[in-house]
């Protein structure tokens, strides 16, 4: 079976793909998160049914998606030391004549405003631009999370409109901002 193992180093960081190695450093990164520090920040999870087993589906269910290309998911981790700082994944929209994704993006709570967030989402974009062939990449966004409108204009995305009505979360459908960038347009 072919395996995914893009990765991309920045200057402090690597994004590349869980593997079964990363389950202890994985688990106690959530396990140390801070309380929710905001409507965006679930913080604190209930980790408990995350065992190795669980961690080891959760591998290779990445796998199987990106082998299908229907999403592409990487973990950020600290090039120094190898500490799980967060994710950053890509959903495959649509292929042929429009090469387009949706970008999601998570650091864990107690890695903000050190610049994490962009630089991983930074990386994560060459990949998706020079490795996948992806030329148009959007991130969805609700209305009031500042944080993650920030992130996106700070790595190039630029507002583009509000789809309404467009993703069902907490029992109704939401509108959400949309930012985007091209392969023409993207910051290096």
């Amino acid at each position: 079976m072919k395996e995914f193992n893009l990765q991309k180093e920045s200057a402090r960081l690597v994004i590349r793909p869980l593997i079964m190695e990363d389950y202890q450093n994985w688990l106690r990164q959530f396990n140390e998160r801070h309380p929710s520090q905001h409507a965006f920040d679930p913080g604190k999870l209930d980790m408990s049914e995350c065992t190795e087993e669980w961690f080891r589906d959760l591998v290779n269910k990445h796998q199987e998606l990106a082998i299908n290309d229907i999403a592409h998911v990487f973990g950020v981790f600290h090039l120094e030391d190898g500490t799980h700082i967060g994710m950053v994944d890509f959903s495959t929209l649509a292929r042929m004549n429009f090469q387009w994704a949706r970008i999601g993006y998570t650091i864990h709570n107690q890695y903000w405003r050190k610049g994490y967030g962009k630089e991983a989402v930074s990386a994560a974009l060459q990949i998706a631009f020079h490795d996948l062939d992806f030329h148009r990449i959007e991130a969805h966004i609700n209305l009031d999370n500042s944080p993650s409108t920030q992130l996106a204009q700070s790595v190039g995305m630029v507002y583009e409109g509000v789809r309404k009505g467009f993703i069902y979360e907490n029992e109704k459908w939401t509108d959400q901002l949309v930012y985007v960038v091209t392969a023409e347009n993207k910051v290096e």
